[in-house]
């Protein structure tokens, strides 16, 4: 199935590489696009950035190229024909694009463009020329322009404003970052006139608005090339505009909707603020410490979207308006008016049910489906709380390429998750914490997993802990109790033999108690579409153990020490994930990620509980893998070895990714990518050869590459990768050979990183 998709893909690249050339018109040829060239005598500051942005005013855009293929001007040709066939008809409506000849640019408005563009950056009277370079079917523009030397600030002032705001519009213009020397520049003239209106809005001005600022440039002064800036304000301003508003009034509505907005309702008053509601929704006690604003404080923007975003961040409403509404306009612009706050708040369904069905495929050729139910009671005890309880069932079975075929796995879960949006401590600290509300989460879970002819596993799980944003881009998490219980039971002799085999594979399964703590970091600024070039990075941080030792018992046969009569687990593990976003422009991007991550066992642990292990392989890590068959190291197992049927695991684990995204059409998106990465043991272990950590490691990598697919429909994201082995590091001879005969297809929801 693998090297039939492959050879689809080939063949449809082939069909249509073939050139446009015979459609084109005789009198006609393409335009392929143009450039830009700043030329000056001068040494000019940030060059290559002007030609940057001139570049956007090139017009038109030329016919898209996908891989080199000009599929949509193809498409678009074919379709002309009088009979075009299914094939093409598909191919026009989803990638068809209407040619885009020389005759269609007009040069003498994109110059006149680019003449406006430099002049609104100071550069004038510049003289740009134009020339046409062409062949038997397509062209190409180069457009240069001899700018001269540009107009630069001698002095900014403020002009003569009246009322209290004049003060404070001086008091920002003296702290401008427009200084002397200053290149003439329109942009910065209205990122200027944003910081102003910016300002003045924290300062209480509800009613300005930046288009009441105009700048006017004085050249008359000077004769080498200075100039003059002057700040006013725009003739009849209206008097409201002018002075500062306090916020009178704070009125919440817990449970509105517009079909209930003309019932009356009771009102309640605590901490000055009116919480409105016809029965009690939500507590005005827990509803009161997520409105940062108060009765008495000037408008302030920031404080009032900082207040939306708390009050969204609860789990309960999916509307937050807040509206304000003005009282009073002040008394000859020398006082302050009065506000009203209006808070609607929209809850979501208070119950809903999740249903998600999963297939999973693994390299031991276990296969089957995996179904979760998940339901959610929002608002529990009219506080914000929500219970999330997850049901899941699991079915897989050995189909094929071992002697274990028809070997069954059966998983049965229940977890349960409760979320309060504040800090269950002892010490009242909720007033540090003005982002985002904290929360605290409570879980439990419990786990049964069968293996037929083997064992039964029974697991116990709980955790408390806090969840907590610092700023838009910073989260931290903590679990200070994180309790696990693990129960072998019914084992096979069938399954002892593999224990006795494979000392630390029994290890692993014999720690029975994990208590200890657990720490994640995460930097985030990928959902800021403002930045260019973003940077995700998560660290995370897991010990066990260390309290709990203080309690344990000695036991003489075993050697090792117990807790309540359970072996516990000694370890601390530590890992980090960096990636880099990098823009190419035009929806294009460079993704390059890196992964380390190292686990140790010590004190009463000779290796890692099972469940703490890395792997590597699958359609988040090296995709050329498939999930869990790298590793470890260059340990390759074989239908006899009694450890296959176990996914292959390791207390290290080191991967490194690079991949390039671009558009295709819109909601599809293509990749090509490249993956890296291996998991190793920290001690040796006879039962997985070439299992340790040694410095010939990079020679240990498995290596891959491919191409994808991303059905992308508003962050939604179906993922289909189809990628080959470069280098498998469990090879006897390794040599990099690209074995694109066995492709392995990765199916995901989501990016990989």
């Amino acid at each position: 199935m693998n090297k039939n998709i492959l050879y689809i893909i080939v063949s449809i690249i082939l069909l249509y590489s073939c050139g446009v050339k015979r459609f084109i018109p005789e009198d006609e040829v393409l335009y392929t696009g143009a450039s830009i060239t700043l030329q000056s005598e001068e040494e000019i500051k940030n060059l290559k950035t002007i030609e940057e942005q001139l570049e956007l005013v090139l017009r038109p855009k030329p016919n898209t190229k996908i891989l080199g293929i000009k599929l949509g001007l193809y498409a678009y040709y074919k379709n002309q024909k009088e009979n075009p066939g299914f094939i093409n008809k598909f191919l026009f409506k989803n990638f068809g694009e209407k040619p885009v000849y020389l005759s269609d640019v007009d040069i003498s408005k994109v110059t006149e463009l680019i003449g406006n563009r430099l002049e609104n950056r100071g550069f004038f009277r510049s003289y740009i020329d134009s020339e046409v370079t062409t062949d038997s079917i397509k062209s190409f523009i180069k457009y240069t322009a001899e700018i001269k030397k540009p107009y630069l600030l001698q002095t900014y002032q403020l002009d003569s404003i009246k009322y209290p705001i004049g003060k404070d519009i001086k008091a920002l213009v003296a702290s401008s970052p427009i200084k002397k020397e200053d290149r003439f520049d329109l942009a910065l003239f209205e990122l200027e006139r944003e910081r102003i209106d910016k300002s003045l809005k924290s300062k209480g001005y509800y009613n300005f608005n930046a288009d009441f600022l105009i700048f006017e440039a004085d050249t008359n002064q000077y004769k080498n090339k200075r100039f003059d800036l002057f700040l006013r304000l725009k003739k009849e301003v209206p008097e409201k505009s002018l002075v500062p508003y306090k916020i009178n009034k704070i009125n919440v509505f817990p449970n509105y909707s517009i079909e209930t907005d003309s019932i009356v309702k009771d009102t309640v008053t605590y901490s000055d603020i009116n919480f409105i509601q016809n029965k009690e929704y939500f507590k005005p006690k827990r509803l009161e410490p997520n409105i940062l604003f108060e009765k008495g404080q000037v408008y302030n923007p920031t404080i009032s979207k900082r207040t939306s975003n708390r009050l969204s961040s609860i789990g309960t409403y999916k509307f937050v308006n807040i509206e304000y509404n003005v009282l009073d306009t002040g008394t000859n612009g020398v006082g302050t008016g009065d506000l009203t706050a209006n808070i609607y708040l929209s809850p979501l369904n208070k119950r809903a049910i999740r249903a998600e069905l999963q297939a999973v495929s693994k390299s031991n050729n276990f296969t089957g489906p995996n179904l979760l139910l998940t339901y959610t009671n929002r608002n529990l005890f009219r506080g914000g709380e929500t219970l999330n309880v997850t049901a899941s069932l699991g079915y897989e079975t050995q189909l094929s390429g071992s002697e274990n075929q028809g070997l069954s796995s059966t998983q049965i879960g229940l977890k349960s998750d409760l979320i309060f949006p504040r800090l269950l401590f002892p010490i009242q600290i909720m007033d540090r914490f003005k982002y985002a509300v904290p929360k605290t989460i409570i879980s439990t879970g419990f786990e049964y997993l069968n293996r037929s002819k083997l064992y039964s596993l029974n697991s116990v799980n709980a955790s408390f802990g806090y969840s907590w944003n610092a700023n838009r881009f910073v989260n931290h998490e903590l679990n200070p109790i994180s309790i696990n219980y693990v129960n072998l039971s019914n084992t096979t002799q069938e399954f002892e033999d593999i224990l006795d085999e494979n000392p630390f594979l029994k290890s692993s399964f014999d720690q029975q108690f994990i208590a200890g703590l657990t720490y994640s970091f995460t930097y985030n600024e990928l959902n800021d579409s403002s930045i260019r070039n973003a940077i995700y990075f998560n660290a995370n941080f897991d010990i066990a153990g260390n309290t709990i030792s203080l309690f344990g018992k000695s036991e003489e046969e075993t050697e090792s020490d117990s807790f309540l009569g359970l072996e516990y687990a000694q370890y601390v593990k530590a890992d980090i994930d960096f990636r880099y976003h990098f823009s190419l422009g035009n929806d294009q991007k460079l993704v390059a990620r890196l992964f380390g991550g190292w686990g140790l066992a010590y004190g009463n642990s000779t290796t890692l509980p099972f469940s703490k292990q890395y792997f590597a392989g699958g359609p988040f890590s090296v995709r050329a893998f498939r999930i869990r068959s790298l590793g470890p190291g260059t340990y390759r197992p074989n239908d006899q070895d009694s450890g296959s049927f176990f996914d292959r695991s390791g207390d290290i684990r080191l991967e490194a990714n690079l991949e390039y995204r671009f558009p295709i059409i819109p909601y599809l998106k293509g990749a090509v990518f490249a993956d890296a990465g291996n998991v190793w043991l920290m001690k040796e272990n006879d039962a997985l050869s070439g299992g340790k950590f040694s410095s010939n490691f990079l020679n240990e990598l498995g290596i891959g590459a491919g191409v994808g697919l991303r059905v992308d429909i508003q962050n939604f994201v179906i993922r289909f990768d189809l990628a080959a082995p470069l280098n498998d590091p469990s090879e006897e001879e390794q040599s990099f050979n690209f074995d694109i005969a066995n492709p392995i297809l990765n199916f995901a929801i989501g990016y990989p990183f």
